[in-house]
């Protein structure tokens, strides 16, 4: 069975930065497509960058140039590395996971794993 847990959320100042993680069990890294979305309180979700198996990333606007994907195949854990942290980022991080490339990464409907989300508070 999959799982998926987010760890490193938290509370910081603007301009700060925080690194998220995301431990997979049950799954492979290595042929897939492994996404990050936020959900900030009265929004829609929205996704904030993908990486495919190739290591291709793919990045929201909004965070481009501020945050980096990676993956580490051997420790099957995707990171967020977020800098200088706007108040507009605060929101419930989710790592997502699904087989095949990363087409249309931003459809969240694509993505059929979930983790249960970690709070990033920017202020």
């Amino acid at each position: 069975q999959v799982q998926l847990v987010e760890s490193g959320g938290g509370s910081v100042q603007a301009g700060g930065s925080l690194r998220l993680s995301c431990a997979a069990s049950g799954y492979t890294y290595s042929s897939n497509c492994m996404g990050w979305f936020r959900q900030a309180p009265g929004k829609e979700r929205e996704g904030v960058a993908a990486i495919g198996g190739d290591g291709t990333t793919s990045y929201a606007d909004s965070v481009k140039g501020r945050f980096t994907i990676s993956q580490d195949n051997a420790k099957n854990t995707l990171y967020l590395q977020m800098n200088s942290l706007k108040p507009e980022d605060t929101a419930l991080y989710y790592c997502a996971a699904r087989g095949g490339a990363c087409w249309a990464w931003k459809d969240e409907n694509l993505y059929p794993q979930w983790g249960q989300g970690t709070q990033v508070t920017v202020s």
